[in-house]
């Protein structure tokens, strides 16, 4: 099927799934990510991951932590930055030492367990990010708490990287990548308060001057993926560039303009191709051999983070009921984990018999993740 008529099936699916799915009480974003699943290589084998899904899977992501940033209150952001650092460092260290021993348990070798823990460290909070806007949670305290927690997750996971790829690399050269990469990660964040204080204010004004339809959205837009291009050129995740972005024009006049026009283009295009493409890496090849492995490791995935980040939250003086919804925001595992589980591959530290068992798990703990937050929302008082 061509790029075209792949697309358009895309759109009517995760129309069709989404509805389905909110008539059954569900998140609509479930309905999406199961699309995914059925269209892919793993059932019909409809739609396939290309260079070009990839590409619009990526703009997809890049727009939903965009609007989240936009729609993002910065004051209950900083209030809560504390508990959100608590909830990344205990989310982090709980399946890091589970996976590990589990990894040893199941006679992997001590670097390859090791990246087991290394790959369900990681958060992928965009799935999260949508289930909070579905369910108008975004401005409460467990929803700038998850938000808080995944960009110093983000963080946490490439420092994890890197050092893992110095432990294990030729030494001096590694260590001094980085340090490097660690001050540059610093700088940019400066840049982002920069640009947060003066720079989007002043160029969103100027564009409201040009005689150009849509001159706003376009510059706001801008923003967006220079901000996220900059953020992956230096080890970050895009994700986190494109919420700072958004974070910076939701503190102009042109906030509700700039969501509008934005979320149009996303919602109707891009966002829909990114949910689809999180379902298409799942494949059951040797599934029946290894089910067990993954049925532990899938419940393993959800506990240490749902209770790792309840965990956390609890340290911070935050209740159990919502402590419990803010660990069920960290389940999602999504393109973070995905992308860690291929550097493994390649690496060699992921052996090949079992990658498509991490990739199920990884896409299961993915859809599990959106019911986990909204049955837990529901029993948070506001």
């Amino acid at each position: 099927m061509g790029y075209i008529g792949q697309i358009a099936l895309i759109l009517i699916a995760t129309l069709l799934a989404g509805a389905v799915s909110q008539r059954l009480a569900m998140p609509a974003v479930i309905g999406q990510l199961v699309v995914g699943v059925l269209l892919g290589p793993g059932v019909f084998n409809v739609l396939q991951n290309t260079e070009l899904m990839q590409a619009g899977a990526e703009i997809g992501v890049i727009i939903l932590m965009f609007i989240a940033g936009i729609e993002s209150d910065l004051d209950l952001l900083k209030r809560y930055f504390k508990p959100a650092m608590s909830v990344a460092m205990v989310g982090v260290i709980f399946p890091m030492v589970v996976f590990y021993g589990y990894g040893q348990m199941m006679g992997q070798s001590f670097e390859r367990a090791i990246f087991w823990g290394v790959i369900f460290a990681a958060t992928s909070v965009s799935i999260s990010v949508e289930v909070l806007r579905e369910y108008k949670s975004l401005n409460t305290k467990e929803g700038a708490t998850i938000l808080g927690a995944a960009v110093v997750d983000d963080i946490i996971a490439v420092i994890l990287l890197s050092i893992f790829v110095s432990s294990f690399g030729v030494g001096e050269a590694q260590q001094m990548n980085l340090i490097l990469a660690t001050l540059l990660q610093l700088l940019y964040f400066v840049g982002v308060v920069v640009l947060v204080k003066w720079v989007a204010p002043l160029i969103l004004k100027l564009a409201k001057r040009l005689p150009v339809r849509g001159a706003v959205p376009i510059v706001s837009l801008f923003l967006c993926l220079s901000m996220a291009w900059l953020a992956d050129v230096i080890g970050l995740s895009a994700v986190v560039g494109a919420f700072f972005a958004g974070v910076a024009v939701s503190q102009t006049n042109f906030q509700e303009e700039v969501s509008d026009s934005v979320s149009s283009v996303g919602y109707t295009f891009f966002i829909p191709i990114f949910f689809v493409s999180i379902g298409l890496d799942m494949t059951f090849g040797g599934l029946i051999d290894n089910l067990w492995l993954v049925v532990v490791m899938t419940l393993l995935a959800i506990i240490t983070k749902l209770f790792g980040g309840a965990f956390g939250a609890m340290l911070a003086k935050i209740s159990w009921p919502s402590a419990l919804a803010i660990g069920s925001g960290m389940v999602s595992r999504g393109e973070m984990a995905l992308i860690i589980a291929q550097i493994g591959l390649t690496a060699n530290l992921i052996a090949k018999n079992l990658y498509s068992e991490m990739i199920i798990v990884i896409v299961l703990s993915t859809i599990i993740a959106p019911l986990l937050l909204k049955w837990s929302l529901k029993r948070v008082n506001h």
